[in-house]
């Protein structure tokens, strides 16, 4: 998506070997407009595909997700990270490893908002690891649900999360691929959309 890959490049931060910074419009400000073509993308290329909800992991998935939801014209899922005192009954839960933030938390989400019947599409900000994708996978297969593919807005593509997603039988369309950071700089792979 040239869209987003022009924006890295203008307001990304390159922070190490493989860290990208991008908090002026994805992981704390939200570009809205961005997000809104971020979603559309999505769910164009997932039209096919009987989509009935789209889930994410909070919190900076939030945002492309729901304008993924809106454009489908489904409801927008997010598994939390921590449980509070309304949920107490009927939640599933996994464990997922944060790249980021070098921590594993517990993340969960109501089971009455998944059911057999549903078509999910997962959406979220990077894919590194993959970490988080195959915990939100584990969330909807408790829930005896189907994934029809993985969203990802950005991927870092030079570590093994498309890897580890594409082997356990699931599609990843990525709109932004990074190959490599050099001097400073973003090189981008082909972008799957």
């Amino acid at each position: 998506m040239q869209l987003l890959e022009e924006k890295i490049k203008r307001e990304g931060q390159v922070l190490g070997d493989s860290i990208l910074k991008v908090d002026q419009f994805l992981t704390h400000q939200v570009d809205s407009e961005l997000m809104q073509a971020i979603g559309q993308t999505f769910a164009e290329a997932c039209a096919n595909k009987n989509v009935t909800k789209v889930v994410t992991i909070e919190a900076s998935g939030i945002a492309p997700a729901l304008y993924t939801a809106q454009a489908l014209g489904v409801p927008m899922v997010f598994a939390k990270k921590a449980k509070n005192i309304t949920m107490n009954e009927g939640i599933l839960t996994t464990e997922v490893y944060s790249f980021t933030k070098q921590v594993t938390s517990q993340v969960s989400i109501a089971s009455k908002f998944l059911s057999q019947e549903d078509r999910v599409l997962i959406i979220d900000d990077f894919l590194a690891n993959g970490q988080a994708a195959l915990g939100l996978i584990d969330l909807i297969e408790q829930a005896g649900a189907s994934v029809v593919g993985v969203g990802i807005v950005i991927e870092k593509s030079f570590q093994d999360g498309r890897t580890l997603l594409e082997e356990a039988g699931h599609r990843v369309l990525s709109l932004a691929r990074i190959l490599r950071f050099e001097n400073s700089e973003v090189v981008f792979a082909p972008a799957d959309l």
